[in-house]
């Protein structure tokens, strides 16, 4: 038994029961993620609008699933993680750059550094120093692209915090966590 109701696509109205018809037309269905999200339609907006805006970003799909991997694993969701790494598939990665994601790595020296730096931002809740800014930089990351990965980060925060506060049940292929980027 979950700890919210999800709300049932057939059932909703108004803005909330068009934003689930969008959703259900990118993914194929409703994930329950959203379910969950839509007993709020500011969250559900909030939610929906984000992942519209960050999918038109500068960072690609590719590396916004693996920031959301990283992050999804150090915060215990199974959800996220399961929904993401089918994702990030999707946008091209192979099973092992979704492992080393999952772990916070990657052998790509720029998608490294922004693992590591979301994995920071996460560890020490945003307080970063300066030099962690500096080697984004140094990884070739302007401005637009180093606030657009906080951006990555904060959504995922707001995703992990649901399903895992909410028990939301998965509803992708299962991934183990590894919790390795906690290290």
């Amino acid at each position: 038994m979950t700890r919210i109701t999800l709300l049932d696509p057939s059932n909703a109205t108004g803005t909330t029961g068009e934003q689930l018809s969008q959703i259900k037309t990118a993914f194929g269905m409703v994930p329950n993620m959203f379910k969950a999200a839509a007993n709020s339609p500011a969250a559900l907006s909030s939610m929906w609008g984000s992942f519209g805006a960050l999918g038109n970003g500068r960072l690609g799909a590719k590396l916004g699933e693996q920031i959301a991997v990283s992050i999804a694993d150090r915060n215990n969701c199974n959800y996220c993680l399961a929904a993401h790494t089918g994702l990030d598939r999707k946008a091209g990665a192979t099973a092992q750059e979704m492992v080393e994601a999952q772990a916070g790595r990657s052998t790509d020296a720029r998608t490294a550094a922004a693992l590591r730096f979301a994995i920071k931002v996460v560890n020490e809740r945003a307080d970063v120093q300066i030099a962690d800014v500096a080697a984004l930089r140094a990884a070739g990351f302007d401005d637009e692209e180093i606030v657009e990965i906080i951006a990555h980060i904060a959504l995922n925060l707001f995703t992990n915090y649901l399903n895992v506060a909410l028990d939301v049940p998965v509803d992708f292929p299962g991934v183990k966590l590894t919790r390795a980027a906690a290290a």
